[in-house]
C-alpha cells in the first residue's frame, strides 16, 4: 500500500506539490475580494486534484485536497501554523455539556425506561455506562444512523440528565453565555469571511443542475471528459443494475457487482469515463434497459470538472464539521453563516436552499449535510430554535418531496422532525407560533385525496406501489406523536388557541374516517372479490395512540377539554346528519314502556367498523367525569342537549355487526371482514375501538331510560319480536324448521346478554368506575393469568403499550402473581396469586372465545383441587363515578327483567323452546351481577340515604295478568333440582344463598322482615333437599358399581365351567410339547449346556407381537405372517476403514454386502425402531411420492428429504428414512421349521414385498 502510494505520488504535479498553504494564506489575508480569490484557487487546483480518471483514487485525492485547498483555509482561519492553532482552540473552549455523538448504523443505544420523557431520547454507550441509568430499567437497541447522543440534555430526562462526563462542564458553563466571547475578535472576522465562502461554495455546487457550466466559477481548462454518472434508486434490484451494467458499459460481471454496490453505498458512481459521445452512448443502453416495467435508472452525463467540485464540495462539508468541534465559538459563526437570509428573501438562506433541495440529492451527499446539520444548528440551543422555525415553515414543502422521492425516510431531511419535534419546549414553541399541529394533519389530508360522495377516504385497491406510497404518508402521523409525546404542565392562553385549531383539523381528519368502508351483508351468493380494508385500519393502527395522547392533553386543562367536547359533539352531529337520511322512524312498546326510534337492520343496511369521532366524544365524555369537570361547571357543557339515542347507534350498529359475524350471519362476504373484527378487539387497536364502544353505550344508558335503550338494542339485534311477543319463542320452535336460523338467533341473544354483561360490568377505567389506572392493568393481568401461568414476555404482549411503549406491568405485578423460577429447561412463569381468584369475571370483555373457555375450564379445575363448588360468580365491582352512576339501573329495568325472565321460563319448560345453556349462564350472571349490586348498596348504606336498587323484591314478584308467569326466584328454585342442568346447580345455589343474605341485611336494616323469613325459610327448605337428592344419587350409583363388579365376576366362574374341559386339555398339551423337547434331545446336565447345529437343542418360544405404527394392528412375528419392516436409513460411513484413499475397481459389481476393512467406506445402517407392515409401508411411501408430483414447482417449500432419491419419514416420529429392513423371527425357528419332517417349509415371497426403494444400496 505504502509502495502504490508512494507511486501516486510521484505521478502527481509538481506544481500541487509546490503549493505553499502558509503563503496562499497570506495572500487572502491581504486581497480585497476574498471570495474571489478563493474561487479562482478552486477553481484552478479542484480539477487538477479530483476526477483524473476512469476509477476514484480516494487516498491521493485526500492527500492533496488537505495540502492544497484545506491546508490554505486552515491557515487562513488560525492565523498561524493549524497544528497549533487548534489545540489552542480546543483549550480556550469551554465545552458544550450536549454529548452530540452522532451514531453510526449498527451502533448500540440505550434509553432508560424510568426517567427519560420519550422514548427517542437515547445515550450512547460511554455516557450510559457513566450514568444513574445504568441502575435503572432501561431498553438497548440498534441505531439506525443519524441520530445522536441525548447527554446533557436537561430536557430529554426526568434525572440524571448528565453522565459523569459531561457533568463537570454543568458548573462552568453558563446557560446563555455567547461561545464567540471565547475567540479572538481577528479570528472571527476570518472564520466568518471563510465560512461564508466556503459554506455557499458547497451549497452551490450540490445543487448547481446544469451538466457542462459551474457556478460562479472559470473553468481554467475545456477539456472534453466526461462521466456517465449512475445515481441510486430504491424501484430496480442488484440484478437488475447489474445485468444492465454489464451490457451498457461491457464490463465484467464482478465489476458490475462493484459499481452496483457502490451506488447503493454512496448514491451514486461514474460508470464510464471518456468524450461526451462515448458517455451518452452508454447512457442511452441503461435507460432503454431499465424503462420497460418500471421508470429508469437515473444517469446523467457529467463534465469531470462539475464532478471534481462536487466532490470537494462534500470534502469541505466535511471539514467544516470537524473544525467546529474545537471550539463552541465556531460553531455559533457557521450557525449564523447558514441561517442569514440571502439577497432573495424567504427561503433564500443556505441552510433552507439545502433542505428543499435534498429530494434531488444523492445518498452521500445527503448524509454529509444532514451531519453537519446536526453537529452545528441541533447542538446549538440558540439556533437549534431558529433552525426549528425554518423547518416547520417549510414543513409542507419537504413531505411534499419526501412523498414524490424514493429513497427511504433515514436519508431525507425530513427524518429530523424526530430531532425537533421530541424536545418539548420546541414542539409548545412551533405549535403557538408556527401552528404546527394543523400544519401536519393539513398536509397529511393533501396526500390522502380519495374520497366518497360523503367525503370519506376511500382507498383503492392495495397494490405494492399504494402500500409504498401509504408507508411514506405515515410518516406524517409519526411527527404528528413526536409533537404530543412530551404534554404540557403549563397552559398560554396562545397554546390553547393553537391547540384547539388543531384539534379542529384532527377533528376534519377523523369526519373523513367515520363511516369508511362500509360494508353490506352479502346473501345468496358468496362475494367474488375481496374489498380494501388493509389500508383503513392501518390508518387506525397509526393514529390509535395520536387519539389517546391527544385525549390525554385535553385533560391537563378545563377550558381545553370543554371547547374540545363541543367540538367534538358538533362534528358528530354533522356525521349523523348524513348518516340517517332515509331511515323510517318506527315505535317499540314492551313491559308499558314505548320509545321512537329508527328503522334500522344491520343484516340488510350498510354498517361500518370506522367510528373515530363517537369513540373520541366516548373519551372525552369519560374525561369529563374523571377531572370532575362535569360537576364543576355543568352550565357551560351541552349535556341537556345531547340525544342518546344518537350517541348509541353507530356503536350498537357495530357491536350487532360482531355478534352477527359470530353468528356465521356473514360468512359470504369472506375473510376481509373477519380480519377486521379480528383487529377490532385485538390490543392495537381494542383502546380506541372496542372499548370506546363499550364507554358510549354506558354514556347513553347513563343518560336514558334504560327500558328504551334496551328495547333499541333489541330492536338492532332483530331479536325484539321474539321477546316482546309472548310465546313467540315457542311459536319460533315449532313453526321454523331451519336449524341455522333457529342457532342464529340462539348465538344472537348470547352475545346480546354478553354484551349487557359488559355495559354493566366493565367499569375499571377511571372516570367510569371509582379506581386508578392501577387497578385497570391488574385486571388486565389477573385475566391474563386465569388462563395460564405466562412468561413475562407473553404478558407484555397481551397488554396495551402506551406511547413510551410501556405496558405499566412491572409496577403491579409483584401483587398479583408470583414468579415461579425455570428449571433446568423452559422459562420462568409468572402464576396468579390464590387471593386474586375472586377478582376473576368469567364474561372479562377482553377475552377471546377461545381465552374465555381455557379460563372457564382452568378456574373450575383449581375450585375442584380446592374442594370447592364449581360455581364462577360475578366479583364485586367498584362503585360507579357520579356521571355514570344511574348505569346499574339497566338490572333492575321492565323489559331486563322481562328478557330474564323469558329464559328462565325457556329452560324451564325446555323442551318446548329453542334455547341453549350458555344464554342460561349468561342470565344467572346476570342476576349474580344484580344481586351483587344490592349487597354493596345496602353494605354501603348511610343513614340520609335510601336505596333505590331493590332487585330482589322485583325477582319475587310473580308476572301480571294474563300470563300469570313465576317470579325468576321461583323458576330458580325449579331449576335448581332440573335434572338437565346438573352443571349450573352451583351457580343457582349461590344465587340463592346471596339473595338469603341480602334478605338478612334488610332485615337488619328493618325494612321488610316478613319477606325475608319467607326468603329464610325457602332457601332452607331448597338447601335440606338439595343435601338429600345428593345423598340419594350417592347412594344409588354406589349400589349400581357393586351390581356391575358381582355381575363381572360370576360370568368369570360361569365361563371356567362351561371351558372346564378345554383349560384341561390345553394344560396337557403344554405338558406334553414340553416333554417332547427332553426327549428329541440329549439329555442336559444340571450345568445347562446348549448344543448348537442340526441336533440342537430345543429351547422354549418366546411370543413377540409388535404393533403397526400405520394400521396400530398388533401382530404376533411369524414366519408365516404378513411381513413386518422397520424404517431405516443406509448412508456410507468411513468410521471402520482401514485404509480411505483406496478406491474400488468396479463399484456398479461389488457386493455392499460383504465389504472388506480395507476399502475406502462402507455402509451404515441405523433405524428408529418403529414397525410397520410391508404394504402399510408401501402405501405410505407410494402416497408421498403422489403428493410430492401433485404439486406445482412453484409452491413446493424447502423440505429436510429428497423424495426423488427413495427418502422418506418415518411416519411417527418423522426420523429421516431411504429403506426398510424385513423384521424376522430368531434364526432358531427358521432352523427348527427348516428341519421339521411333519410340514415342509415353505416361503411366501409375496409377504415381503420387493420395491424400488426398499432396495440395500450404497450411497
Amino acid at each position: 500500500m505504502a509502495a502504490d502510494l508512494e507511486a501516486e505520488v510521484q505521478a502527481i504535479d509538481k506544481s500541487l506539490l509546490e503549493c505553499s498553504a502558509e503563503e496562499i494564506a497570506v495572500k487572502w489575508l491581504q486581497a480585497n475580494d476574498l471570495q474571489k480569490e478563493v474561487y479562482q484557487h478552486l477553481a484552478y487546483y479542484v480539477p487538477k486534484i479530483y476526477c483524473r480518471g476512469p476509477n476514484p483514487a480516494p487516498q491521493r485525492e485526500d492527500m492533496l485536497a488537505q495540502h492544497v485547498l484545506l491546508g490554505p483555509m486552515e491557515w487562513y482561519l488560525c492565523g498561524e501554523d493549524p497544528a497549533f492553532g487548534f489545540p489552542k482552540l480546543e483549550q480556550a473552549n469551554k465545552p458544550s455539556h450536549l454529548c452530540g455523538r452522532v451514531f453510526k448504523v449498527g451502533e448500540p443505544t440505550y434509553s432508560c425506561r424510568d426517567c427519560a420523557v420519550d422514548p427517542t431520547c437515547v445515550l450512547c454507550m460511554e455516557c450510559f455506562l457513566g450514568s444513574i441509568h445504568r441502575e435503572h430499567r432501561y431498553r438497548m437497541t440498534t441505531s439506525g444512523g443519524g441520530g445522536f447522543c441525548d447527554c446533557g440534555d436537561t430536557e430529554a430526562w426526568k434525572e440524571g440528565p448528565y453522565c459523569q462526563k459531561h457533568e463537570l462542564n454543568t458548573s462552568e458553563t453558563a446557560e446563555e453565555e455567547d461561545p464567540l466571547v471565547h475567540l479572538p475578535e481577528d479570528m472571527v472576522a476570518r472564520a466568518y469571511n471563510i465560512f461564508a465562502i466556503t459554506f455557499k461554495y458547497a451549497v452551490d455546487i450540490l445543487t448547481w443542475e446544469k451538466e457542462n457550466e459551474l457556478p460562479g466559477l472559470e473553468m481554467i481548462e475545456k477539456s472534453d471528459t466526461y462521466y456517465c454518472m449512475l445515481f441510486n434508486d430504491e424501484v430496480h434490484t442488484y440484478e437488475q443494475v447489474i445485468y444492465t451494467l454489464q451490457k451498457a458499459v461491457n464490463c465484467t460481471q464482478k465489476e458490475a457487482i462493484g459499481f452496483a454496490t457502490t451506488v447503493d453505498r454512496d448514491g451514486r458512481r461514474s460508470v464510464r469515463y471518456g468524450d461526451f459521445q462515448y458517455c451518452d452512448q452508454a447512457k442511452s443502453v441503461i435507460v432503454r434497459n431499465t424503462s420497460r416495467q418500471t421508470k429508469p435508472l437515473k444517469v446523467q452525463v457529467m463534465h469531470s470538472s462539475i464532478v471534481a467540485h462536487q466532490s470537494f464540495g462534500l470534502k469541505l462539508l466535511t471539514w467544516l464539521g470537524s473544525v467546529i468541534g474545537y471550539s463552541d465559538g465556531l460553531r455559533r459563526i457557521l450557525c449564523q453563516v447558514g441561517l442569514q437570509e440571502g439577497p432573495d428573501g424567504e427561503n433564500s438562506s443556505l441552510v433552507d436552499k439545502l433542505m428543499l433541495y435534498d429530494s434531488k440529492l444523492w445518498k452521500g451527499a445527503r448524509n454529509v449535510y444532514h451531519q453537519l446539520f446536526m453537529s452545528s444548528l441541533l447542538m446549538d440551543l440558540k439556533y437549534k430554535k431558529l433552525f426549528a422555525i425554518r423547518f416547520a415553515r417549510n414543513y409542507e414543502r419537504l413531505q411534499s418531496d419526501f412523498m414524490k422521492d424514493d429513497h427511504d425516510r433515514e436519508f431525507s431531511i425530513a427524518d429530523l422532525s424526530i430531532q425537533i419535534f421530541t424536545v418539548p419546549s420546541l414542539a409548545r414553541m412551533l405549535i403557538t407560533e408556527e401552528n404546527l399541529m394543523t400544519t401536519i394533519i393539513k398536509t397529511f389530508m393533501d396526500h390522502l385525496r380519495h374520497r366518497d360522495i360523503q367525503g370519506r377516504f376511500q382507498f383503492e385497491r392495495y397494490t405494492a406501489l399504494q402500500a409504498f406510497k401509504f408507508r411514506r404518508v405515515q410518516s406524517l402521523i409519526l411527527d404528528l406523536k413526536y409533537v404530543l409525546i412530551s404534554k404540557p404542565t403549563e397552559w398560554s392562553d396562545d397554546l390553547r388557541h393553537k391547540f384547539l385549531e388543531g384539534f379542529d383539523a384532527f377533528l376534519e381528519l377523523l369526519k373523513c374516517m367515520q363511516g369508511m368502508d362500509p360494508i353490506t351483508r352479502q346473501v345468496g351468493q358468496h362475494i367474488e372479490m375481496e374489498p380494501e380494508w388493509e389500508a383503513a385500519f392501518t390508518l387506525q393502527m397509526k393514529l390509535t395512540l395520536v387519539i389517546s395522547m391527544m385525549q390525554d392533553w385535553c385533560a391537563l386543562d378545563e377550558k381545553v377539554l370543554i371547547e374540545a367536547y363541543k367540538k367534538c359533539l358538533t362534528v358528530l352531529m354533522q356525521c349523523h346528519s348524513g348518516f340517517t337520511d332515509g331511515e323510517q322512524p318506527i315505535v317499540l312498546s314492551m313491559c308499558g314502556h314505548s320509545v321512537e326510534t329508527i328503522r334500522y337492520c344491520v343484516s340488510q343496511e350498510k354498517v361500518s367498523i370506522h367510528l373515530p369521532v363517537s369513540r373520541l366524544l366516548a373519551g372525552l365524555h369519560v374525561l369529563l367525569s374523571k377531572t370532575e369537570v362535569a360537576y364543576k361547571f355543568p352550565e357551560l357543557l351541552p349535556l341537556s342537549e345531547l340525544s342518546p339515542p344518537m350517541l348509541i347507534e353507530h356503536p350498537l350498529r357495530c357491536l350487532v355487526l360482531c355478534a352477527q359475524v359470530h353468528a356465521g350471519m356473514w360468512r359470504r362476504n369472506g375473510f376481509s371482514l373477519v380480519n377486521q373484527i379480528y383487529y377490532y378487539h385485538n390490543v392495537k387497536c381494542r383502546r380506541e375501538m372496542f372499548d370506546k364502544d363499550i364507554v358510549m353505550l354506558q354514556t347513553g344508558v347513563s343518560m336514558m331510560d334504560p327500558n328504551h335503550f334496551l328495547m333499541i338494542m333489541l330492536s338492532r339485534f332483530e331479536l325484539y319480536q321474539i321477546f316482546s311477543t309472548p310465546d313467540y319463542g315457542k311459536r319460533f320452535s315449532t313453526e321454523n324448521t331451519n336449524k341455522d336460523v333457529v342457532q342464529q338467533n340462539n348465538t344472537l341473544i348470547e352475545e346480546m346478554l354478553y354484551l349487557i354483561i359488559m355495559i354493566v360490568g366493565e367499569r375499571f377505567s377511571p372516570g367510569i368506575g371509582q379506581v386508578n389506572a392501577t387497578d385497570e392493568i391488574k385486571r388486565e393481568i389477573i385475566h391474563q393469568l386465569s388462563i395460564r401461568p405466562m412468561a413475562h414476555s407473553e404478558l407484555v404482549k397481551a397488554l396495551p403499550e402506551d406511547e413510551n411503549r410501556e405496558t405499566g406491568m412491572e409496577s403491579v405485578i409483584e401483587e398479583v402473581a408470583c414468579f415461579k423460577k425455570p428449571g433446568l429447561t423452559g422459562r420462568g412463569l409468572y402464576e396468579l396469586k390464590p387471593d386474586c381468584a375472586r377478582n376473576f369475571n368469567l364474561y372479562f370483555y377482553h377475552f377471546s372465545r377461545a381465552e374465555q373457555s381455557k379460563a372457564e375450564e382452568a378456574q373450575r379445575k383449581l375450585k375442584r383441587q380446592n374442594r370447592e363448588d364449581t360455581a364462577l360468580p360475578p366479583p364485586a365491582l367498584p362503585p360507579f363515578c357520579p356521571l355514570f352512576a344511574s348505569l346499574v339501573n339497566i338490572l333492575q329495568s321492565d323489559v331486563m327483567l322481562c328478557i330474564m325472565g323469558t329464559i328462565l321460563q325457556w329452560a324451564v319448560e325446555h323442551n318446548g323452546y329453542a334455547w341453549s345453556e350458555s344464554m342460561l349462564q349468561r342470565v344467572l350472571h346476570l342476576l349474580g351481577m344484580a344481586l351483587q349490586e344490592e349487597k354493596q348498596h345496602l353494605e354501603n348504606l348511610s343513614e340520609e340515604n335510601v336505596v333505590t336498587f331493590t332487585f330482589t323484591q322485583k325477582i319475587s314478584r310473580p308476572g301480571e295478568a294474563p300470563n300469570n308467569s313465576p317470579s325468576i326466584l321461583a323458576m330458580l328454585e325449579t331449576l335448581q333440582n332440573a335434572p338437565h342442568l346438573e352443571v349450573h346447580k352451583d351457580m343457582i345455589r349461590w344465587i340463592l344463598k346471596t339473595f338469603n343474605t341480602i334478605k338478612k341485611l334488610r332485615e337488619s336494616s328493618s325494612t321488610s322482615p316478613v319477606a325475608e323469613t319467607e326468603g329464610n325459610i325457602m332457601e332452607e327448605s331448597s338447601r335440606d333437599k338439595d343435601k338429600a337428592e345428593r345423598k340419594r344419587k350417592a347412594e344409588i350409583a354406589r349400589l349400581r358399581r357393586e351390581k356391575i363388579m358381582a355381575q363381572m365376576s360370576e360370568m368369570q366362574r360361569h365361563f371356567i365351567n362351561e371351558n372346564k374341559e378345554l383349560f384341561q386339555q390345553t394344560l396337557e398339551e403344554l405338558d406334553t410339547s414340553t416333554s417332547g423337547v427332553h426327549e428329541n434331545s440329549p439329555v442336559i446336565s444340571d450345568a445347562k449346556l446348549t448344543a448348537l447345529g442340526p441336533e440342537q437343542t430345543r429351547v422354549a418360544e418366546h411370543r413377540q407381537v409388535v404393533m403397526c405404527i400405520l394400521c396400530q394392528e398388533e401382530q404376533e412375528v411369524k414366519v408365516d405372517s404378513r411381513a413386518m419392516v422397520l424404517a431405516a436409513f443406509i448412508q456410507r460411513s468411513t468410521v471402520l476403514s482401514k485404509n480411505r484413499n483406496k478406491i474400488t475397481p468396479d463399484p456398479e459389481k461389488y457386493d455392499p454386502l460383504f465389504m472388506h476393512p480395507d476399502l475406502s467406506c462402507g455402509t451404515h445402517t441405523g433405524s428408529c425402531g418403529h414397525i410397520m407392515h410391508a404394504h402399510c409401508w408401501q402405501r405410505y411411501f407410494d402416497a408421498v411420492q403422489a403428493k410430492e408430483q401433485r404439486r406445482q414447482q412453484r409452491l413446493r417449500v424447502h423440505t429436510s428429504y429428497d423424495v426423488e432419491n427413495g427418502e422418506f419419514l418415518c411416519p411417527l416420529c418423522e426420523c429421516l428414512s431411504n429403506t426398510v429392513i424385513p423384521l424376522l423371527p430368531p434364526p432358531r425357528v427358521l432352523f427348527n421349521r427348516l428341519f421339521r419332517p411333519t410340514k415342509p417349509y415353505s416361503v411366501d415371497q409375496n409377504n415381503i414385498p420387493a420395491n424400488k426403494s426398499a432396495v440395500f444400496t450404497s450411497r
